[in-house]
């Protein structure tokens, strides 16, 4: 089976432990307007790959995965490729890759045959690093075009059966830089049994020529990134430090 691949990483160091191969998927269902990789949303756009193409690519950089390094697969949104995705984290598990996922949960439901794949996957899935955009509702609809229902109950079920997972935070100033929906979020963090780390993500602009470059108008223009000081509040509020 081939998925469609925008692009990979050989020496990720930020998209869960130790050095990761990075694969980012095509194809994603949310508009985030924040989303610095807008080239990744059509997924016909992405080059098709085979499971077993990228696990050789992936193999060549096995030495420098220690403490715990393995494969990353991000996007884009992997679970919009879930029988690609299971495909290929079952032949690295044949070959004793520690293996992540990187997903916004927009795709999750509890219905068939969606869920029976999901629960398949987790079978050959270390960790998940989970991106909660927004905490509220309806301002996680304006900041993404969806609902967050469906990604708060992959959360609370993550927690369920007991699957690590790293909750990961982009904070951006005028929408989700606010206490009250930090607090909020730090609640709901609080319910959830299996989360390993929390990770803020501070917004930034070095995405913002891709909309353009692809003709769309960027939703955050004249948005500044936070400041160090609301950074240190969010992470304070969150107690990433605690983790």
């Amino acid at each position: 089976m081939e998925g469609y691949i925008h692009s990979t990483e050989s020496f990720g160091s930020v998209d869960g432990p130790g050095v990761r191969f990075v694969i980012f998927v095509s194809g994603c269902p949310m508009r985030c307007q924040f989303c610095h990789n807008p080239d990744t949303w059509n997924m016909q756009a992405g080059e098709k790959k085979s499971a077993d193409e990228l696990l050789k690519q992936a193999l060549r950089y096995r030495a420098y995965w220690k403490d715990g390094g393995g494969i990353t697969v991000s996007g884009g949104e992997p679970l919009m490729q879930i029988d690609f995705l299971l495909e290929l984290f079952k032949k690295a598990k044949e070959q004793g890759i520690h293996t992540t996922i990187d997903t916004s949960g927009a795709p999750f439901t509890r219905e068939e045959p969606f869920f029976g794949k999901f629960n398949e996957l987790m079978k050959y899935t270390d960790l998940l690093l989970v991106d909660i955009k927004h905490i509220d509702e309806e301002q996680h609809k304006i900041l993404t075009g969806r609902t967050n229902k469906n990604i708060l109950d992959m959360a609370e079920y993550l927690s369920e059966i007991g699957k690590p997972v790293w909750i990961r935070h982009v904070l951006v100033p005028e929408r989700s830089d606010y206490d009250g929906y930090l607090e909020k979020l730090h609640e709901f963090i609080k319910t959830l049994k299996n989360v390993e780390k929390v990770e803020i993500l501070p917004y930034h602009t070095l995405g913002e020529y891709k909309w353009k470059e692809l003709g769309y108008d960027y939703p955050l223009a004249g948005i500044n990134p936070p400041s160090k000081e609301r950074i240190e509040n969010a992470n304070r509020i969150l107690e990433t430090g605690n983790m």
